[in-house]
């Protein structure tokens, strides 16, 4: 289980910092549905891997991440 949590992991690294990159240039709007698809996934999978090493600061500012993207994404849906 530890190498999934830590593929899971980094996988959810790879998605927000990817995400970052494209709206810092201009590639995607930050209030778009791909952007924060990629920051609800990205932090959901950070999330798995900082609740199986219990690093729960970390845990719960991927919670709140999550929050922000649902949020931002049903927003949208509107």
């Amino acid at each position: 289980m530890e190498i999934l949590s830590q593929v899971i992991g980094w996988i959810g690294a790879f998605l927000l910092v990817f995400a970052y990159i494209l709206v810092s240039n201009k590639k995607v709007a930050g209030d778009s549905k791909f952007y924060q698809s990629m920051n609800l996934l990205g932090s959901v999978g950070i999330g798995v891997n900082a609740f199986y090493q219990a690093a729960w600061p970390s845990l719960v500012m991927q919670i709140i991440w999550v929050f922000i993207a649902i949020l931002t994404l049903s927003r949208k849906n509107n």
